[in-house]
Parts: C-alpha cells; sequence; structure tokens
C-alpha cells in the first residue's frame, strides 16, 4: 500500500471530515473564516484527521461520531501553528506567507484562540468524559511544551532528553491522542487503545525529529521553508545537539556565535559541521527506530486494510524527500 492508497481509500471519510471543518469555521466575523481558511487550506495533509479515522476502522467503530472529533483534531493543529508562528516570528508556512505575517500577532492569537475555543464546544457536544479528560491534558501539555521552547530558545546546552520532552509535548501528543480516539470510540480493550497512543507517541516524535532534520537539508520547493530557519528562530533541535556534543572547542564557539546571531553565510558554516559530524544521520536513524518501535504496537491487531494503512503512514514519516 501506498500513501496515496491510504488517502484514496479514505477519501469519503475524509470529505465529510472537511465539510465540518468548513462548517465550524464560519463565523459573522469575517477575519476568522479568513485567516483559519489561509491555514487549513494551504496544504497540509490532516494527518490528525486521518490517524484518528483509521483507528476508528482499525477497531471496527464507523459511527457519526468521528467526523466531528477528527476535524476537531485539525483545529487544535491548527491553532496551534497560529500561535507557533507569532512566538516564532515567522515569515513562510507550507509555502506560503504565514498568517502572521499578513494580519499581524494580535489577529492571529485571536483566530488560534476561537479555533481551540471552538475544538472544546465541539468536545462538549460530544459529551465523552474520557474523551474530554485525554484532549483537555494533551492541549496543556502541548502548551506546555512551547513555553518550555521559548524558555530554551538558543541554548545551546540543551540536550537531547530535553528536546524529546519538547517535540513529545508539542507534537506527538497530539498524534497519539488521535490514534487513540478512534479505539475509545470503538469501546475497544485497554490494552488497544494502549497500543495505538503507543504507536501515535513513535510516530508523532518520529514526525517531528524528522520534521526539524529536513529543515537542514531540504529545498523550499519541497519543504515549505527556508533551510536552517530552526537556528534563526533560536530552536536547538537533535541535529544540532549531536554536532555540539562531537565538535571540538573552536568549532562549538562557531556555532554558539550563529545562533546568537544568526545570518545566511553563518548558517552554511553550521549545516557543514552538521554534515562533517554525521547530524542527519544520527537524527533520521533516531526517527528509523522510533517507527520500527511504534510498529510494533500493532502487532496485536491481525493484518487488514487500517493496519496496513498506518503501517504505509509511518514508512512515509521516514521516507519523505530530503
Amino acid at each position: 500500500m501506498e500513501i496515496q492508497d491510504v488517502f484514496k481509500h479514505y477519501m469519503d471519510d475524509m470529505k465529510m471530515v472537511e465539510d465540518l471543518i468548513r462548517e465550524h469555521q464560519r463565523s459573522y466575523v469575517y477575519l476568522i473564516p479568513e485567516i483559519a481558511d489561509h491555514i487549513i487550506g494551504s496544504g497540509g495533509k490532516r494527518l490528525r484527521p486521518l490517524l484518528l479515522l483509521i483507528s476508528s476502522d482499525l477497531c471496527g467503530y464507523s459511527g457519526d461520531r468521528r467526523f466531528p472529533l477528527a476535524s476537531l483534531m485539525e483545529f487544535i493543529h491548527t491553532a496551534s501553528l497560529l500561535h507557533d508562528d507569532v512566538i516564532d516570528h515567522a515569515v513562510i508556512r507550507r509555502g506560503k506567507p504565514s498568517a502572521n505575517s499578513i494580519w499581524g500577532n494580535s489577529a492571529s492569537v485571536l483566530v488560534g484562540d476561537y479555533l481551540y475555543s471552538n475544538s472544546f464546544g465541539m468536545l462538549v457536544e460530544d459529551g465523552d468524559q474520557i474523551v474530554q479528560k485525554l484532549l483537555a491534558a494533551t492541549t496543556s501539555s502541548m502548551a506546555e511544551g512551547e513555553i518550555i521552547q521559548l524558555v530554551r530558545c538558543g541554548d545551546i546546552s540543551a540536550t537531547e532528553k530535553e528536546y524529546f520532552s519538547i517535540i513529545e509535548k508539542k507534537t506527538a501528543l497530539l498524534i497519539s491522542a488521535a490514534c487513540a480516539i478512534g479505539a475509545i470510540l470503538a469501546k475497544a480493550p485497554e490494552s488497544e487503545i494502549e497500543a495505538l497512543a503507543r504507536f501515535g507517541m513513535r510516530l508523532g516524535t518520529a514526525f517531528q525529529l524528522t520534521d526539524d532534520t529536513l529543515d537542514y537539508v531540504a529545498r523550499e520547493d519541497d519543504f515549505g521553508k527556508t533551510r536552517g530557519m530552526d537556528i534563526k528562530e533560536g530552536k536547538i533541535t537533535l541535529p544540532l545537539i549531536r554536532t555540539f556534543k562531537e565538535c571540538n572547542p573552536d568549532e562549538r564557539k562557531i556555532i554558539e556565535r550563529v545562533v546568537e546571531n544568526a545570518g545566511e553565510d553563518s548558517i552554511e558554516e553550521v549545516i557543514s559541521l552538521i554534515d562533517k559530524y554525521g547530524g542527519i544521520k544520527y537524527s533520521l536513524e533516531k526517527a528509523d527506530r522510533l517507527i520500527e518501535e511504534g510498529k510494533a504496537f500493532l502487532e496485536i491487531f491481525e493484518d487488514s486494510t487500517p493496519r496496513k494503512a498506518f503501517f504505509t503512514i509511518a514508512d512515509y514519516v521516514v521516507e519523505r524527500k530530503l
């Protein structure tokens, strides 16, 4: 099964989700749908809604509750992106001007708040306290991850353990929740819910790790942002953490200077050091191991189309173009 086959198989279900996304981003305040549509319609793959639908399918749930819950996963994700771009002073998102660079920081933050509020309104309508508690804890942890990253911005002394803690909170927990919710809807055994949650954590961590690695090597046309942007934003990610640990004192001074005063030429110096010390290879190998660990959690399920779909998405995460 190829990634295109996964999207094709769930095309009808995803259309239901898309319809609900459009319905729930409506508002008489014109700026809300305008900004929401700018980012929601900017080419994201709807990974989190898709994972929830696949999880539901894997565990045998085909009821209507999966559609609004899948759509609110995209709202939570979109709200976090709007807030992230303001914090990072981003000017590009998915190859297009970021919302904050067009409408300003205040509008972006407030529309992000609106999407968060809308999501929790949909959760109240659904009425499942287990799902409510899971997503309340998840969004709190996402905010914690952003705050930790903000506090550690530009701190080259960051460790691998600290880095993984941040990306687990910022990215992996929401992906884990998407995988678990489908099983919760199906009233699956706790062992299956836990297996899917753990698969989602590995998948989400590998997804962000691969994203952070692509930042140093991918072309803007392929990846939607300028190479080395994380250094400019003071984000200390695994390729750089590994390189800083391995390089000599003089090279560490170069990295410290570049992180403190990022410039185009200087960033290329750091990228050369990352290449020299295998920071890219090291990080991608970590992502590969996470994916293999995640797949192992799915062994409790019988072979099926949704299980194959999960495996295909897992492979896709680490096979994206460098």
